[in-house]
């Protein structure tokens, strides 16, 4: 038996160190451990509940958009404010190419370094990998003149010694597939959404102000100013420049990203049998036409699976939601073994036990600064994945068509999807349907404005004189990383008490009072590990669920701040 410990993985947000035991050459078992301690809920209490959504924001660094959109409609949840149709329009734009524009990064610059080896596109021929490239797609920039100027680029880096932000990779690693000119096309592809991720990210600045930490969120709706006759407004003009935002960001998606994506999976076709872990899937909905409660309008519907049964779909509730801390360093008053629903939930750090060991995991014990999240007693697996197989199941006539043409592309069943390329394949499949909708709401926007109907936000709730004296309310969130819970309690117009359950909360969990291992540490049983000394495999898994540690745990300790990646083997 083979130890091996990955403290912090990178290519994240945040810091999160895996352990796992290696048996036979494959992970036999295994351990998700966040090392930071989360604050902001703490930091909220006693301020005004208009300010919530502010403050949530600072969650993370990546992630601010989703924390304000979940935080901003919890306190109307609680308040009873209805955000105008406008409203919502505004936030299906912002959410909606978020959406997109984190598929597309996580994939190219987070994910690809997995399955896509660098070096090995310095032997590419330019002319083959221009050849190959135009046989997949329409893509303009698939000439041999192109593709050799990405060559240059590469091998001028090579040959300075410093491979910059290629420098730290597995190159050569025996788990790699792709040929030298399928390499270089990554490569290329890789550089260019860099360029096309900096361009469409715009759609923020227009509609909220800013990138990161949009700014135009409010109680009841939006601040966004709509007026077709004015320049300081959401404007015509400021319209057309959207529209070519969103054919931009549809280009890239169609012409690159799906093909990418369609490349990788088919030269790994044993990884649609690897990384399933739990059976078990979750999903709080949304991106619909009306308000947040109108569920029956919902792009992606609101559900249950369980024990990968596609079948049906069961309803969720909200009120099934807990969080453990059995294997936590943190301590519940109602003890160790307590699972407390998100409005009684807490937050201090007043664990006493041990110094949390970092040479090696106490992994009978409490071994992370996660919560473990469970609906109704049981694992749940949430993000794109989980959304994909929702809708599936539901019938989603959208979903079901866009997921049909590409198993059969593949020549896959529906039960692939129940793997690491599953994840990647349903954030491609995502996009796709996301940005055929974001046009078709921007039309509205301007169809809205042009009949007259500027309201952009219910002032009526804006006072909290109007509020009850004490209130509570849930704001639900589909983010990229899947199924994003604010839950707050309000008392005279502050906040009394806050959670926020996040995605990778879900899916970094630790194991619970009752022994049941998270999602990533399901998922990472039976990986085959070739060099557990260059631990690919495990890295390809985890980052399929695009974990990021900062939303689920947001204080990092600065005496241990500085520590680098390190891949330790214990062999006894």
């Amino acid at each position: 038996m083979t130890r091996i410990k990955i403290d912090p993985v990178t290519r994240i947000e945040g810091h999160l160190r895996i352990e796992a035991e290696v048996t036979g050459g494959k992970v036999s078992e295994a351990w998700a451990s966040g090392t930071m301690f989360r604050g902001i809920e703490k930091i909220v209490e006693g301020r005004d509940a208009r300010e919530a959504w502010i403050w949530a924001q600072r969650i993370c660094g990546v992630c601010t958009t989703v924390h304000a959109i979940a935080s901003v409609r919890a306190v109307e949840d609680a308040v009873g404010a209805t955000p105008p149709p406008n409203a919502e329009l505004v936030r299906n734009l912002i959410a909606g190419s978020q959406l997109v524009h984190d598929h597309v990064i996580h994939f190219y610059h987070l994910h690809a370094l997995d399955w896509v080896d660098v070096v090995s596109a310095l032997k590419a021929n330019p002319a083959k990998a221009s050849s190959l490239a135009q046989s997949i797609s329409d893509y303009p920039l698939s000439s041999t003149a192109y593709f050799q100027g990405v060559l240059t680029r590469l091998k001028t880096l090579a040959d300075s010694g410093q491979l910059s932000l290629f420098a730290s990779g597995y190159w050569g690693h025996p788990a790699y597939q792709l040929t030298a000119e399928e390499n270089l096309i990554a490569v290329a592809h890789y550089l260019d959404a860099l360029e096309w991720q900096r361009d469409v990210i715009r759609i923020h600045a227009v509609l909220g102000g800013k990138n990161p930490h949009p700014q135009t969120f409010v109680v009841g709706g939006m601040a966004t100013p709509l007026d077709p006759n004015s320049p300081q407004a959401i404007n015509e003009e400021r319209i057309t420049f959207l529209r070519s935002l969103l054919k931009t960001m549809r280009t890239f998606v169609e012409q690159v990203y799906l093909p990418d994506v369609l490349l990788v999976a088919s030269a790994y076709p044993e990884w649609t049998k690897i990384g399933g872990g739990t059976r078990n899937f979750l999903t709080y909905g949304g991106y619909g036409k009306g308000s947040v409660a109108d569920t029956a309008s919902y792009l992606f519907p609101r559900g249950i699976i369980r024990d990968l049964d596609l079948t049906r779909v069961l309803p969720m509730d909200q009120a099934k939601i807990t969080e453990q801390v059995a294997r936590s360093w943190y301590t519940y008053p109602q003890g160790n073994q307590a699972a407390l629903h998100p409005y009684k939930g807490e937050t201090d750090a007043n664990y006493t036990g041990p110094k949390p060991p970092y040479q090696w995991l106490n992994t009978g014990d409490k071994y992370s600064w996660l919560k473990a999240p469970r609906y109704d007693g049981q694992v749940m697996e949430v993000g794109p994945l989980a959304r994909a197989l929702v809708a599936y199941a539901a019938g989603v006539p959208a979903v079901k068509q866009s997921v049909d043409a590409t198993l059969k592309k593949l020549g896959v069943a529906p039960a692939a999807l129940y793997s690491t390329l599953g994840r990647v394949a349903a954030r491609a499949l995502e996009s796709e349907i996301v940005m055929s909708q974001l046009e078709g709401w921007l039309d509205e926007l301007d169809r809205n404005m042009n009949a007259g109907d500027l309201r952009i936000a219910d002032t009526a709730k804006w006072d909290p004189s109007s509020w009850p004296s004490s209130a509570r309310g849930f704001g639900p969130h589909e983010v990229p990383r899947g199924s994003l819970g604010h839950w707050v309690e309000i008392s005279d117009g502050t906040i009394s008490r806050y959670q926020a359950v996040v995605p990778t909360t879900w899916n970094a969990s630790p194991r619970d009072a009752q022994g049941q291992p998270g999602p990533y540490e399901q998922a990472l049983v039976g990986t085959p590990v070739a060099d557990p000394s260059r631990p690919l495999e495990l890295l390809r898994t985890v980052h399929s669920f695009d974990p990021c540690l900062a939303c689920a745990v947001h204080v990092l300790d600065a005496e241990d701040g500085g520590q680098r990646t390190t891949v330790s083997v214990d062999t006894g």
